[in-house]
């Protein structure tokens, strides 16, 4: 089958009449339209098509759209030579950078320019070069020569930029074949090539929004930079935003877009009109919402404003809500023509209706999320709720995917980071699959569980029955089975105290360092509750360091913007892990995130730090909730990785929303008094001061109806 991916092109129809040529030949294989961008020496060359399969090898199409004209003072054929011979060295060039595609002094793959001309008329004899009209490219294409089978991969991944935007670590210290380091060069080896979902969502720009939905692992934020810095290249006086949640994520989206950009460009990328902006900024550095207010005259608040007036989970929304307010009111001119943003789970309603506001017509915002990394309680809010409705009550932004045409709306299903036994336990741990009391939450579609790469064991995806899910063959890299086993890929372990943990925790590092030959910025430790982060990882340095290694709590003892620091482990609370990952992860004082008060937000913690694993992950925590959680844990592993449990119908949905929500600061308070009020009434009757009888019979009828019996039982 031929994958088409459909980036920007100067004659769409001309593009369209291609691809539907080429889709009627039996040949396998990619098509990508508008694509690569090429740096020359002077300048950039966009591919208008190119042409990728085992059968004719790799073909670079040229579109002109009327044949030469003969009145022309230039010689009109020499201008066409001279631009197929520019994109035949362009071409050539870049590829002879990449070590795979190399046989000896040649470069191993053939590499042949057409130059599409509709109505062509006689091509003079002394032109060099290959000049069609559409109909005879079926023909040209039968005289190429096959690639060679050993350089089809290779050849995909140097074209899609995958090996030069994030290259394999050399691992010049990996001597035995059996470690987890040999293991890691062995994986990102093989992680080299866009599957062709990831293809779409980065290259396919639609003339208006994109939604890009993903498990952890999936590649949305090397989506998200390749994306950025395509439009970047093919759209120069565009002004173009990236922007996140996690603060972390400067230094990736850095340094991806930069690697990106000296591909098309051999330069930087204009920072002035490619932003990499945080959400919110902060004194150090501009953000999104601040460089917006400034523009429409409005004072931008920081966290501590955020905080103190709308309280620590409502600061950004309060503040934006406030922006929003202002701009409906002044009403300024729009300021982005592409908004690009990572982590849209983690945003408010109104950061997204600021950013409808402020971007051009056709509306380019393309945003990427992950359901199950929202850190609260409520599920991603629709489409029009997100961006509003206009006066006439018509969704402001609407996503629509049209047959040949890029695709508005596309799921990542494959996850590459996370092993399928990693992924398996993540979901069966966030959404409590074998919890003893239930469900804490569930997809409100179903059909949701297919999107995300399982497959039906037993059952069916239909509310209120019980089903059986699985990871599919599909939904992972074939390579993984072979170099991991289920194991060795996920372990959890119960200890007596946080003392007793630490210690293990650190000789493991040790051991991880010296015999399994990986490096310190292969390790992260993650602390799933934030506020006591810095308490707990002193407890963790201390024990690192009786071990001989250093280590350092990121954002607190380093650069809020950078997790990996040399030579150091990388201790992180879970806010700063995210967007992060990491083959060994250790996951510490895991029984925080097992019962209590906001049980949703802190299975969704616990999904997020377990799915920062790349290869290993080490689930520990002490007490009788970590026997709990080590119970639900063993099910998942004694059935094989598999899911069992019963979908809820909607009253079971709305129920578990109600019981797990998180509690506002005044329901705290109210439960804190009521739970108080209870403890009191219940000592006063056990040390016989007061009597049932003695209550009301209004409280004793209130009592009997939250509580199952009747009014007259007590009597």
């Amino acid at each position: 089958m031929l994958e088409v991916t459909r980036g920007q092109s100067r004659n769409q129809q001309l593009a369209d009449e291609l691809i539907s040529l080429l889709r009627n030949l039996d040949i396998e294989g990619s098509l990508y339209i508008g694509y690569p961008v090429i740096a020359t020496a002077s300048e950039s060359v966009t591919v208008d098509a190119l042409l990728v399969t085992y059968q004719h090898g790799l073909v670079a199409f040229l579109f002109d759209e009327s044949p030469p004209d003969p009145n022309s003072i230039t010689d009109p054929w020499e201008e066409r030579e001279d631009r197929q011979n520019q994109l035949f060295v362009a071409v050539e060039n870049n590829l002879r950078q990449h070590e795979t595609l190399r046989a000896k002094r040649n470069l191993a793959v053939d590499v042949q320019t057409i130059m599409v001309i509709v109505d062509i008329a006689d091509v003079p004899k002394d032109v060099e070069g290959l000049y069609s009209d559409l109909e005879n490219i079926p023909r040209i294409l039968c005289d190429f020569p096959p690639i060679d089978q050993q350089f089809f991969r290779p050849l995909q991944a140097a074209l899609q930029r995958v090996t030069t935007i994030k290259p394999p670590k050399r691992r010049n210290r990996v001597y035995s074949p059996q470690s987890k380091g040999a293991i890691l060069k062995t994986i990102e080896k093989e992680i080299a090539n866009l599957d062709r979902w990831q293809k779409r969502a980065a290259i396919e720009s639609p003339s208006g929004p994109q939604r890009i939905r993903g498990l952890a692992g999936s590649g949305k934020t090397i989506v998200l930079a390749l994306k950025a810095a395509y439009l970047h290249a093919q759209n120069p006086d565009w002004t173009i935003v990236v922007s996140f949640w996690s603060r972390a994520l400067y230094q990736q989206f850095e340094d991806l877009v930069r690697r990106f950009s000296f591909e098309h460009q051999r330069d930087e990328p204009n920072w002035e009109k490619l932003r990499i902006l945080h959400a919110w900024g902060g004194r150090d550095r501009d953000g999104l919402y601040q460089q917006i207010a400034v523009n429409c005259g409005v004072i931008p608040r920081d966290f501590l404003y955020g905080k103190s007036k709308y309280g620590m989970d409502g600061a950004f929304d309060g503040v934006c809500s406030e922006l929003l307010s202002a701009i409906s009111t002044s009403m300024p001119e729009p300021m982005y023509d592409a908004v690009l943003i990572d982590e849209a789970q983690d945003f408010p309603v109104s950061f997204f209706r600021i950013v409808e506001r402020m971007t051009r017509n056709p509306k380019r915002i393309v945003w990427a999320y992950d359901e199950l990394q929202k850190l609260s309680d409520s599920a991603i809010p629709r489409v029009d709720e997100m961006f509003g409705k206009s006066t006439d009550g018509e969704a402001k932004i609407s996503l629509v995917n049209s047959p040949n045409a890029p695709q508005q709306d596309i799921v990542l299903p494959i996850c590459y980071r996370n092993t399928p036994w990693t992924l398996t336990l993540a979901h069966g741990i966030g959404l409590g699959t074998s919890r003893e009391d239930g469900l804490v939450q569930s997809f409100d579609d179903p059909a949701l569980w297919t999107d995300i790469g399982y497959e039906i064991v037993k059952g069916e995806l239909s509310k209120g029955s019980p089903v059986t899910l699985r990871r599919a063959p599909t939904s992972y890299p074939d390579y993984l089975p072979k170099v991991l086993t289920p194991d060795e890929a996920v372990s959890s372990h119960v200890f007596t105290d946080s003392n007793e943990q630490a210690r293990w925790v650190a000789q493991n590092i040790k051991r991880n360092l010296d015999e399994d030959e990986l490096e310190y910025d292969d390790i992260l430790v993650v602390l799933p509750n934030a506020y006591t982060s810095r308490s707990e990882a002193g407890i963790v340095l201390e024990a690192l360091d009786n071990q001989g290694v250093s280590g350092h709590l990121a954002g607190v003892t380093t650069s809020q913007d950078e997790i990996f620091y040399p030579d150091s482990i990388a201790i992180a609370n879970i806010y700063r892990s995210k967007g992060n990952e990491s083959p060994m992860v250790y996951v510490l004082n895991s029984q925080h995130c097992v019962t209590g008060r906001g049980l949703a937000t802190a299975r969704n913690i616990l999904f997020t730090a377990i799915t920062r694993s790349n290869a290993w992950v080490r689930l520990c925590g002490w007490g009788d909730r970590m026997e709990d959680l080590q119970r639900e844990i063993n099910s998942i592993r004694n059935s094989n990785f598999t899911l069992s449990f019963r979908l809820p119908n909607d009253e079971d949905l709305a129920k578990m929303r109600r019981i797990h929500r998180d509690l506002t600061a005044s329901e705290k308070n109210k439960l804190n008094e009521a739970e108080k009020g209870f403890e009191s009434g219940i000592e006063a009757l056990e040390r016989g001061e007061i009597s049932v009888d003695d209550l009301p019979i209004r409280l004793k009828t209130a009592l009997a109806k939250h509580f199952g019996g009747s009014e007259g039982d007590s009597e």
